[in-house]
């Protein structure tokens, strides 16, 4: 279920031709639901039957969301974050609450549009930088609309 979280969303669909974001309603029940957690770490191989049975259980919830109300969930389009691995169809989860620093990977509001890029601070301004590099650099000017939507805390793809 879509939903316009911003006046700028609803031309979501239009956006995500040319690699930008789309706005996924925050779903609270997505992670919610708990799942076995194995008590020994698997180095990179299976893990021994020994430790196969369950210490506690893991909810991805209370793992990947630090601020319930302020955390939304949202789909990439695009490649221009891919060499940070933020790939065509990830899910990004983005929280509103976080401070936003240097060198952290935003959502941002560029003219309307939304974006997800690195945000730089220079001397002289802000950047918004992809990762990838067939995409320039984003020099923010004074006399643009820009907002910062978000932080994106974790990317969620499949393997």
């Amino acid at each position: 279920m879509q939903t316009s979280l911003h006046p700028c969303a609803d031309r979501q669909a239009q956006r995500a031709t040319r690699g930008l974001l789309s706005l996924t309603h925050p779903n609270k029940e997505l992670f919610s639901r708990q799942r076995a957690l194995l008590r020994k770490a698997v180095p990179a191989g299976f893990p021994s039957p020994a430790d196969d049975y369950v210490e506690q259980h893991l909810s991805l919830d209370e793992h990947l969301i630090q601020h319930r109300e302020s955390t939304f969930f949202m789909r990439v389009a695009g490649d221009s974050m891919r060499g940070l691995g933020i790939f065509d169809g990830d899910l990004l989860v983005v929280d509103r609450a976080v401070p936003v620093t240097h060198g952290c990977v935003v959502i941002a509001v560029l003219d309307g549009e939304f974006t997800v890029k690195q945000l730089l601070h220079i001397p002289n301004g802000q950047v918004l930088r992809a990762a990838h590099p067939d995409y320039p650099d984003l020099h923010i000017k004074p006399e643009q609309d820009f907002s910062i939507w978000g932080v994106v805390r974790w990317n969620v793809h499949k393997v």
